[in-house]
């Protein structure tokens, strides 16, 4: 069971998706983050990194749907997400963030990675803060904090790192 630092960051990361403000969220939610961040990095649907983010985000859905107990076309609420994210994630840990995580972090990675370096520079990660919406004020501070091995870049690892810690109550950095 999520604690109130984790459920208040699992509600804000609802809210965002609930676009509508209907107070559910659904896979045309997940469809419409995933065209927002195309569309921020320039990318057509149909290229390869465009059609990985897609299958990243919408098996992340299909995951949460099935955790929920509803069918992939069916919507959730904030306690079916909140539970369903305990499950899968919050209560395993670094394991869970990992498992349901990694392929859409790396999806974003790639995406946002304009320069090819396997990588996300500062510019390049206030653009995803941006379309997430996050805090881009706060970008700059918060790619300082996540860059463990200041090196000037994040790489998949810092960036898993990073969101399970902010989820778990352990940083608070504004991811969203």
């Amino acid at each position: 069971m999520p604690t109130n630092v984790q459920e208040q960051r699992l509600r804000r990361r609802f809210e965002l998706w609930d676009r509508d403000n209907d107070g559910r969220i659904e896979r045309s939610d997940w469809e419409s983050e995933v065209e927002r961040l195309l569309r921020a990095f320039n990318q057509p649907a149909d290229s390869q990194k465009g059609q990985a983010l897609r299958s990243a985000y919408l098996g992340m859905w299909d995951n949460l749907a099935s955790q929920a107990g509803v069918k992939s076309g069916d919507s959730v609420d904030f306690e079916q997400f909140k539970n369903a994210s305990g499950k899968q994630m919050l209560d395993q840990g670094k394991s869970g963030f990992e498992k349901v995580l990694r392929p859409t972090i790396q999806a974003i990675l790639d995406l946002a990675d304009t320069d090819g370096d396997g990588q996300v520079s500062r510019e390049e990660f206030r653009t995803w803060i941006k379309v997430a919406g996050g805090d881009e004020s706060k970008a700059e501070e918060a790619f300082r904090r996540l860059d463990t091995n200041n090196n000037g870049q994040l790489s998949v690892e810092e960036l898993i790192n990073a969101v399970h810690k902010f989820h778990s109550g352990e940083l608070d950095v504004s991811l969203i």
